[in-house]
């Protein structure tokens, strides 16, 4: 079966034209009402609050780390001790308190929600031929990728056998639209690959896919163990779609302009893999057909040098392609935001909002 056409790229400039995807509202206008509510807290703060939770959910990772094969549970625990923030678990936990209670199941699914997570790093870093991932070697440097491939498919199974014992028909809807979705996204990331015909909203619909799915499901299986009633359901899960696309966003950013070191991982990989992220295709809809012709041969030949890499981002900060992918970005978040009106004023709620500034606003 041959890939789906992508058809053209968008005519430019459409900064003031936002248009709605699948599953959630236009991009927000004006501030969002939860914004005034927010300035208490940091993020710092946030993760204080919740350090006792995080760590339950640490402690539920390694519970579910039991296989009698070790090979598995050492490559488990290398990538699931890579440093990661836990933030998927983290808006599992403050979802489901959105409703004043503290339900049970909270930090088991929590924990398997980043096993599914994990699953697709490993499955991500054979597909991207990463070498770093958060700044230690990945699993298919040190093992190779026919075993990550199989430890993320463990992890997968795993996930899918616990959520199962919960006999939540819901959950295990959620999950599993969720985790057929990423691989869906997968699929139309490698059609897209090397081919910058695609329009922004085409893009939008593989981040949508590969990384909003995951989000999106783990705020509603929270609202789902919270209590939540269905207009409830579905506005957290709107808001964890929003977030999840705007976060991809900001990562899309990060790549061209992070400091490589604190991000953990080569600069302009994406390039390199010839993924035309919403940085670059921006830049080639402002680019003068020469300048386009270069850039496409760049990204058949998948092999920059650190002064091509610099210059393809100098010409994204000359045509604002940076300033343009960080407004989307925010642009989503805002739409996120609005979506938490019908939540009482909480901690949990106040929380949320920091969590979402900080998807877009982190440096690494």
């Amino acid at each position: 079966m041959s890939c789906p056409s992508l058809g053209p790229v968008r005519p430019a400039p459409f900064l003031d034209k936002p248009w709605t995807l699948t599953y959630y509202p236009p991009m927000a206008k004006g501030p969002p009402v939860v914004q005034g509510s927010m300035a208490s807290l940091t993020m710092e703060e946030v993760w204080s609050l919740y350090r006792d939770d995080l760590r339950e959910i640490e402690a539920q990772i390694q519970q579910h780390l039991d296989s009698p094969i070790p090979l598995i549970n050492e490559i488990a625990t290398h990538i699931l001790t890579g440093g990661g923030k836990r933030i998927r678990p983290l808006l599992l936990i403050l979802c489901s308190r959105l409703g004043g209670i503290d339900p049970p199941g909270a930090f088991g699914l929590g924990s398997l929600i980043e096993f599914i997570h994990t699953a697709t790093l490993l499955h991500d870093d054979v597909l991207d031929e990463a070498d770093l991932r958060r700044g230690r070697d990945t699993a298919r440097r040190i093992w190779g990728n026919h075993t990550s491939i199989l430890i993320g498919d463990y992890l997968y199974s795993r996930a899918m056998q616990e959520i199962v014992a919960f006999q939540n028909h819901d959950i295990n809807h959620v999950l599993s639209v969720a985790c057929r979705k990423m691989a869906e996204g997968e699929i139309l990331q490698l059609c897209a690959n090397g081919k910058p015909v695609q329009n922004e909203t085409d893009y939008l619909q593989i981040i949508e896919y590969k990384t909003g799915a995951l989000v999106a499901a783990a705020c509603k299986v929270g609202a789902i163990i919270g209590g939540a009633t269905a207009a409830q359901q579905k506005a957290l899960y709107q808001f964890g779609m929003c977030l999840g696309i705007a976060f991809q966003l900001a990562d899309d950013r990060l790549d061209y302009t992070a400091n490589r070191t604190r991000l953990g991982k080569t600069l302009g990989q994406d390039f390199m893999q010839g993924m035309v992220t919403l940085p670059l295709l921006h830049l080639l809809q402002f680019s003068s057909y020469d300048t386009r012709q270069d850039l496409l041969q760049k990204i058949k030949g998948g092999d920059l040098g650190e002064g091509e890499l610099l210059d393809i981002t100098n010409r994204m900060e000359h045509h604002g392609s940076l300033d343009y992918t960080m407004a989307r970005s925010q642009e989503y978040i805002d739409a996120a935001l609005l979506t938490l009106d019908s939540f009482e004023d909480s901690t949990a709620k106040k929380s949320l909002a920091v969590v979402a500034d900080y998807m877009v606003n982190r440096d690494l």
